[in-house]
């Protein structure tokens, strides 16, 4: 099967090359980093300046590569000084003390260096101690809408947008296909499973399992729902679970190090503060989410609507919080660099009370920044009221804000 160039991620990588800067490649299992690398192989290996040396740990051929001597003897054999050496490691991990041979390597002339890892032994928080400040970290995201539908070869639909909230966006489901849900669900099973055992239980020696499963279970309920440690811990206590709030807060630690779940807290509008107390709780895959979530797409399509609209928000670059208006709430408060907007999701606006809902808390915000209500309402075309715009659901995911 081909290698389908993500263009984001493609030209992310390209723009920190030749920068002086260890490039990381970071995000959950299964969402494509290995194919990243791959990817730039195949856009640059023929280019007479460069030369390409590729180490990929999951294959048998460098399976004698196992301790940083390996690695610096593999690249020194291969190293062309007199060209502009690309260094690529996958699955880097694996290489006792490999750091000390990437710190070396990428400080020499006309060199870089670009690595993935499994988050199992070397999630993004190691990567400080690791490489010191070296490197620059590259988020990866399960697929957007428009990379779903180049993926499985799909016209932009209802019928289209409907599998996306459904299955999600982990590209190995192009090789699975579609047709089957059975298959779709057991693939997803797989990735979830593995997750769980090797970057949360293994990695943090786990005893309590059946509350691990439970909390994730709860998460997947509560999507897009103001929650708190200790509301959990009471909730848990009233099922016959006695978990103290610090021990939420640390399971949730491991979900969020592991790229299963974020976490957006609630800023303060007219304080232009971050507020402690309560926070919405988000997937990073909507399949893995619909996985442990009870019922069908039909009985929770408000929160996986929620959860699509903040994981493109992420993917956009915004930093996104839950904005606090008095008594009010608006769903998200995003912001960049010299940036601020406000986001309202809903999933149909229909009657007098829903666009009173989404449209009020918006309508209270006295500053000039950009505010919109994104909706899944049929046949919308995209209009403004008082100077709020709203949009639909797929020109969102399509075009942005």
């Amino acid at each position: 099967m081909d290698i389908l160039t993500r263009r984001h991620y493609a030209d992310k990588v390209d723009s920190w090359i030749g920068k002086g800067n260890i490039i990381v490649l970071v995000g959950p299992r299964r969402v494509g980093k290995s194919y990243i690398l791959k990817d730039f192989i195949e856009r640059h290996s023929k280019e007479e300046d460069i030369n390409v040396i590729y180490v990929d740990k999951e294959k048998k051929a460098f399976g004698n590569i196992k301790t940083k001597d390996d690695l610096d003897n593999y690249i020194e054999n291969l190293f062309q000084p007199g060209k502009h050496n690309c260094i690529l490691v996958d699955e880097v991990q694996q290489i006792e003390k490999f750091e000390e041979s990437i710190c070396s390597w990428y400080t020499e002339d006309n060199t870089d260096v670009i690595i993935t890892g499994s988050n199992s032994k070397m999630l993004s928080g190691d990567l400080s101690t690791l490489l010191a400040g070296r490197y620059v970290e590259i988020r990866v995201h399960p697929l957007t809408y428009p990379e779903f539908l180049e993926f499985h070869s799909l016209q932009d639909s209802d019928e289209s947008l409907m599998k996306y909230l459904n299955y999600g966006g982990l590209p190995g489901l192009r090789r699975i296909g579609l047709d089957s849900d059975e298959h779709v669900w057991a693939y997803l099973s797989s990735v979830f499973n593995t997750i769980m055992l090797k970057d949360i239980i293994e990695r943090h020696d786990i005893r309590n399992v059946p509350f691990l499963n439970n909390l994730i279970a709860f998460y997947a309920d509560t999507t897009g729902k103001l929650t708190s440690a200790n509301s959990i811990s009471k909730y848990m206590k009233s099922q016959g679970e006695s978990i103290s709030s610090n021990l939420v807060l640390l399971y949730r630690s491991f979900y969020e190090e592991a790229y299963l779940l974020n976490s957006a807290s609630r800023y303060d509008i007219h304080g232009k503060k971050i507020l402690e107390s309560n926070e919405k709780v988000y997937w990073d895959d909507l399949g893995l989410r619909n996985l442990k979530a009870e019922g069908g797409l039909d009985s929770y399509i408000e929160k996986v609507i929620e959860n699509a609209v903040y994981k493109h928000l992420c993917f956009l670059g915004y930093k996104v919080q839950v904005g606090v208006l008095g008594a009010g709430e608006v769903d998200f408060v995003c912001t960049k660099p010299g940036e601020t907007a406000y986001v309202q999701v809903t999933y149909l606006m229909g009657e007098q009370s829903t666009r009173d809902r989404e449209f009020g808390p918006l309508e209270k915000i006295r500053d000039n920044h950009p505010k919109y209500v994104i909706s899944a309402t049929p046949f919308l075309t995209s209009r403004d009221e008082n100077g709020i715009k709203h949009i639909s659901l797929r020109e969102f995911l399509n075009k942005g804000l």
